[in-house]
Formats: C-alpha cells, sequence, structure tokens
C-alpha cells in the first residue's frame, strides 16, 4: 500500500524539509566516498539507521510528490514480493525441544521483556558509532533501553578476570577496510534471537562491518557447537548514515506482562 503527498506551496517546504531530514545522508547527497581517519582506516564514525526504528517510513521524492510509505511495494497488478522467512540458527536435535518450549513460553522468559540487554548478535548493528584509533564505542538506543558496548583495537586480547556480562567483552581489529569484533565472555541469560533461540555462556559472536559511502553493512556469525548445529551466520543488514540523533531512552519498567495472555501483540520481528 502506497501513501503519497502533494505539498502546497505553504506547507510544501516544512514537510519536504522534515522528509529530507529524515532520510539517509546518501539518499539526499548521492553517492559517497567512504571518508578515512588520519591512520587511512575507513571511518565509522555517525549515528545508523539500521532499521530498528521508525524507518518503515521510507520518504520518497516522486517529480511533485513525496511518497511517504510502501514505496518500494511492487505494482498492486503484479504479484505479492514474499516476505524473507525469519533468520534463525540451526539446533542440534537434542536441543529443538528446549527452543520450542522457550519459543512457546516467550512472554514469560524472553529476557528482552524484562527489561535485560539483548545480548549479541541480538542486539544487532550499532545505533551510533564513536571511533578513535585505540578504541571503537558502540551505542544502542534498543527495546529496552540504551546500551553500550567498548572495542579496543590494540590487540591487548580479552581479560581473563572479568564477570561475564549480557553483552559480553569485545576486541576488534581491521581486516582491510573491514572492522572484526570477536566478542565473548557471556552469561548465558540472553537469547540470540526471538524464538527461545537460547545459547551457552560458551557462545562466541564475529562480527564485521564495512562502510562503503553512507552505507554500513553489518554480517555476525555466532558459534556455540555445544548447541548448534552448526555455525550461525546471520542475514546481512544495512545501516545508512543519518542526520537524526539517537536519544535517551526513558527508564525500562515493564508493567504489561501480568496482563499479557500470549505473544500476539508483542511479537518482535527481528
Amino acid at each position: 500500500m502506497r501513501t503519497t503527498a502533494k505539498p502546497s506551496w505553504t506547507s510544501g517546504f516544512a514537510l519536504l524539509a522534515l522528509t529530507l531530514a529524515s532520510l539517509p545522508v546518501g539518499a539526499q547527497n548521492g553517492e559517497a566516498a567512504t571518508p578515512r581517519l588520519a591512520s587511512g582506516v575507513a571511518d565509522l564514525n555517525g549515528t545508523w539507521d539500521n532499521g530498528s526504528g521508525i524507518d518503515f517510513i521510507e520518504p520518497v521524492l516522486e517529480g511533485d510528490s513525496i511518497c511517504l510509505a510502501g514505496c518500494n511495494d511492487p505494482p498492486e497488478s503484479g504479484a505479492p514480493a514474499a516476505p524473507l522467512p525469519p533468520d534463525r540458527p540451526r539446533y542440534r536435535p537434542e536441543f529443538q525441544a528446549r527452543v520450542d518450549d522457550l519459543d512457546a513460553r516467550q512472554v514469560d522468559e524472553d529476557p528482552v521483556l524484562r527489561c535485560f540487554a539483548p545480548g549479541v548478535p541480538r542486539i544487532g548493528p550499532p545505533d551510533k558509532i564513536v571511533q578513535r584509533d585505540t578504541e571503537i564505542v558502540f551505542l544502542y538506543d534498543d527495546v529496552s533501553g540504551n546500551f553500550f558496548r567498548i572495542v579496543p583495537l590494540d590487540a591487548r586480547g580479552h581479560p581473563t578476570d572479568t564477570v561475564p556480562g549480557y553483552l559480553g567483552d569485545a576486541t576488534g581489529r581491521w581486516d582491510g577496510d573491514t572492522l572484526v569484533v570477536e566478542t565473548v565472555n557471556f552469561n548465558g541469560e540472553t537469547w540470540l534471537t526471538d524464538d527461545g533461540s537460547f545459547h551457552t555462556p560458551d557462545l562466541r559472536v564475529v562480527e564485521r562491518i564495512t562502510r562503503d559511502g553512507d552505507a554500513l553493512t553489518w554480517r555476525a556469525t555466532a558459534y556455540d557447537p555445544a548447541v548448534l548445529a552448526e555455525p550461525w551466520n546471520l542475514r546481512p543488514r544495512t545501516a545508512y548514515l543519518t542526520g537524526i540523533e539517537i536519544t535517551e531512552a526513558p527508564p525500562c519498567i515493564e508493567r504489561d506482562l501480568g496482563h499479557m495472555v500470549d505473544d500476539s501483540s508483542h511479537d518482535n520481528p527481528r
């Protein structure tokens, strides 16, 4: 379904300005060269629209009209595009029953619904990146609050004296123009994604982040051979540079769980 608007001369400039502000920077200015720091590595600094917010609204200029939603839908006379299937890991047979049980009881068991950090790779690509030559900081504005990860780039290795955490312990290195982040030391209390996809504390996640102009490609692989039948290569995700800054999230205080019967209206589409 397409939603379009034809701006008037009195209100059109305001609407156009709002529309352009919400567009990725690359969509406003055309293709851009990949910027670099003085050290020569790709500059990943910026706020990135990674698809977890309100970007189901995709304003596109079409002549003197603005398409606000459904701009890329196929023509109504054509066959509708089939949605992509859920991206899920494959478990060893003896653990599938546990996954199915957690999936059936997601309202009761999902840590995110109780305001805990989503974990990695479930949290997805960062919403904002602050980069220096010696470290990179990932900032997130997620469904259960604001979170951060600090990724050192000085080859220090993983510490051995830290308490396991929801987002683990990360170290980073450059492989050409790709940032490679390895994360270990998880507490085992998060899910890999929705639908009961649990993991053990021995989970290891490798993320690969590449910038091409004003687009950021995020790839991740989860390794947990104790429960997974094979490493899980997540479907790549693309984020776009945006001028809209992330903001402080309100406190996550779940008041609805006691009133929920099932997840029919609380299903997480990630």
